[in-house]
């Protein structure tokens, strides 16, 4: 490039003037004056100077800004102005601003106008320049070319564009942030309204992260939510976007898709995954997550309305016992008030003598003997009746209440134990809470001496979750306990957070195989009993016994015993029995349980008693609901329905079962369906997929049936189908009285 002060040049290079000044107007010691600053503003590269002819090719360009593009002189001058710079995408400014090719095929000035460099390697760093430019205009006020300056910007955009970032993304795990997941929620519950398209929310909350927080500090828990947002990338994929809501929450957008078979799955694939061990700083860490899911348009239509039904699945969720997963149903806002009643109850229930123990066997397999009796807990209540553990339990565990119930329970069970003869052992079941008190030794030896119970007839059933605590006061728990004698029991094990190492370093006496795997275990396509064998083979080699939870057909027993269970615990011996029925049986001699089932295992049946509508053609009909599986249900409520007749069963929020009659009694059909339904997390089911509530309300649906929110205006049939019903009606109002 053409060497020389910057004036003399651009007044060679259109010959007139700069500005609207006549170089021959300025005066020798003004021009060596402004040359001198002219030339000291490039020196210092606080900017740079450029021309353009009046068809925009480059006149002139400072010797600096030529080096930083990386371009001869002969490839700049005579070049368009905007060839130099990339065409600016819409996302490449927050300013809506016009391109550089406008402004200037339009003659209009422009200031910090911000474009990027065009570069011949696409690995090198962008390079951005602010520029501005004045159209300039000879005396006959012809316009003759742009003057203007340019300077560098890459950093400061750098900075900009970094600012912006930490707006919308979370720092620490560079996952969205909440105010981004927020509006790209509303937008794509907005745009997917008008189309009628479904999205699913699934809402996490990590179960005991304070514990690492406590434990291992902050910067373990930080480094801890770094890696749970790469397992929740590497799970999620391209299939939706996830987002940090704050603290250890997390939310994830799933478009598309309101199958709950696979949002299940995806579910518990998170729970898994999110369960297994972390290594930070040489340290183990082991949390877990508990999932919530909710789907538009079925359980909301506007961004909130989702964010709270997903919210209460969440809280469902943990309610359940962590670790699992829930989805959305209207009944949640009722479960959620009952929930606060059962614990505000609970508090007086162990005072007013509510709670008691009831202990099922442990039997021996092969010879049907009884070698033990696991104490569980039941709860009469005086108006609700027996309310089940898996409902007060969960609340109790969050709450001081465990501590005071376990240690009832632990007393307790001493007491009934000592009235048994022989030496019958007793298990009982010991909260993370309470084996996490460092006192706990202590009461066990109290209970021992206040009953006078041997301690090896005392079994202590321990979930894993005590190992997600301090390890070193584990261990030294698990040291006192075994200087006291009592025996220790794994239970359920194989679920949420399995390790061989609790094997290893703990001193357990026992393995407890969860129901979940003895469940199908005699199904073709099933791998748990695989994992039967797996599990009983590593506990011979580490002489530890097993027990085979939850048996309760024929074929299960057969299949357990022969993959050498040392002992079965499940309804086909026995359902929990209060301890004068263990006293009056033990008292007998009869130590023997008779195993009584059905000869296969099926599809789990619960019994359910609930109003559902039967449409059949274009009649519907109001029935019970009187059981249901994931493969059919018996109903009641019409008669002279022929075997083989298909049935459309109304399920509610839109759960439409298609299922054909297999059996007919009177009033009383049992159907199979056409499509299984799935596990909705809890102790439920529900189906696949649901009728999209747009075609509901297309229907006739009520508008008070459907969720909440605006839908398109739809002729309201309420009156339903009129044509004559083909089968009779039975009144089953008084079934409900």
């Amino acid at each position: 490039m053409a060497k020389g002060s910057f004036l003399s040049r651009l007044s060679n290079s259109n010959g007139s003037e700069v500005g609207s000044e006549p170089i021959s107007a300025i005066t020798k010691g003004d021009s060596k004056q402004r040359l001198e600053l002219f030339d000291s503003f490039e020196n210092l590269n606080l900017g740079w100077f450029w021309a353009t002819d009046a068809r925009g090719r480059m006149t002139y360009l400072s010797n600096r800004a030529a080096q930083c593009i990386g371009k001869e002189e002969k490839e700049i001058l005579g070049a368009a102005l905007g060839s130099l710079f990339v065409p600016q995408d819409n996302d490449e400014s927050d300013k809506a601003e016009r391109p550089l090719p406008f402004l200037i095929s339009a003659r209009n000035a422009f200031t910090e106008l911000a474009v990027r460099l065009e570069k011949d390697d696409e690995d090198a760093p962008d390079i951005w320049w602010a520029i501005s430019g004045k159209p300039q205009y000879n005396s006959e006020k012809e316009f003759v070319g742009y003057r203007g300056t340019a300077k560098d910007i890459t950093n400061r955009r750098q900075r900009d564009r970094d600012a912006s970032r930490l707006a919308r993304f979370d720092a620490l795990t560079g996952l969205s942030n909440r105010h981004r997941m927020e509006k790209r929620l509303t937008a794509i519950l907005t745009a997917y309204k008008a189309a009628k398209r479904s999205c699913a929310l699934m809402m996490l909350d990590l179960d005991r992260f304070k514990q690492v927080n406590d434990t291992l500090g902050h910067p373990a828990g930080d480094e801890l939510l770094k890696q749970v947002a790469q397992r929740l990338k590497t799970i999620v994929g391209e299939t939706g976007e996830i987002g940090r809501l704050g603290g250890d929450e997390f939310l994830i957008i799933l478009p598309d898709i309101d199958d709950r078979g696979r949002l299940g799955d995806l579910g518990q694939r998170l729970i898994q995954m999110i369960s297994q061990p972390y290594s930070i700083d040489g340290s183990r860490a082991i949390i877990g997550t508990s999932v919530g899911i909710a789907i538009a348009p079925y359980d909301g239509v506007e961004s909130d309305e989702l964010v709270s039904s997903a919210d209460l699945a969440l809280y469902s969720a943990k309610g359940g016992g962590r670790g699992q997963y829930r989805f959305y149903s209207s009944d949640l806002k009722e479960g959620a008030r009952k929930r606060k009643e059962i614990e505000e109850d609970l508090r007086d229930a162990l005072q007013q003598n509510q709670i008691e123990l009831h202990y099922q066997p442990l039997v021996q397999a092969g010879t049907n003997k009884v070698a033990a009796f696991e104490a569980l807990m039941r709860w009469n209540h005086p108006e609700r009746g027996w309310i089940s553990p898996g409902q007060f339990i969960p609340i109790a565990e969050e709450t001081s209440i465990i501590a005071d119930l376990g240690e009832f329970a632990l007393y307790q069970a001493c007491r009934d134990t000592i009235q048994w003869p022989g030496d019958l052992r007793v298990s009982v079941n010991v909260s993370a809470v309470q084996f996490n008190n460092e006192d706990f030794p202590n009461v066990v030896q109290r209970a021992l001496t206040a009953t006078g119970l041997h301690p090896d007839r005392l079994e202590l059933e321990i979930t894993e979750s005590i190992f997600m605590g301090d390890p070193y006061a584990t261990a030294r728990t698990f040291k006192a306990l075994k200087s006291i004698g009592v025996r220790l029991a794994l239970d359920d094990f194989g679920t949420g957070y399995s390790s061989l190492g609790y094997l290893r370093d703990a001193p357990f006496d026992k393995i407890k195989i969860d129901q979940s795997f003895v469940r199908g275990s005699t199904e073709s396509d099933n791998n748990n009993a695989a994992i039967i064998t797996a599990i009983v083979s590593m506990a011979q080699a580490l002489k530890m016994d097993t027990v085979a939870e939850g048996v309760e057909a024929q074929d299960e027993l057969e299949l357990v015993t022969q993959r050498g269970a040392t002992l079965i615990q499940g309804f086909i011996f026995s359902r929990a029995m209060p301890q004068k029925d263990v006293l009056e049986r033990l008292e007998n001699g009869n130590l023997e349980f008779t195993p009584s089932g059905p000869a296969k295992h099926r599809a789990d049946r619960r019994t359910v008693y609930r109003r559902i509508g039967v449409i059949h053609e274009d009649h519907r009909y109001e029935a019970v609901l009187r059981n249901i599986s994931k493969t059919g249900a018996m109903i009641e409520g019409m008669l002279d329905v022929p075997v083989g007749t298909e049935l459309v069963l109304d399920l509610g929020q839109g759960q439409l079962a298609v299922g054909c009659v297999r059996r007919s009694k009177g009033a009383t059909q049992g159907l199979e369906f056409e499509s299984s339904l799935v596990s909705d997390g809890a102790d439920g089911l529900c189906t696949r997929h649901r009728v999209n509530p747009y075609s509901l309300a297309a229907a006739g649906m009520p508008l008070a049936a459907l969720p909440q929110g605006n839908y398109p205006l739809m002729p309201q049939l309420n009156d339903g189908p009129t044509s004559r019903p083909q089968f009779m009606q039975i009144d089953m109002s008084n079934k409900f009285d």
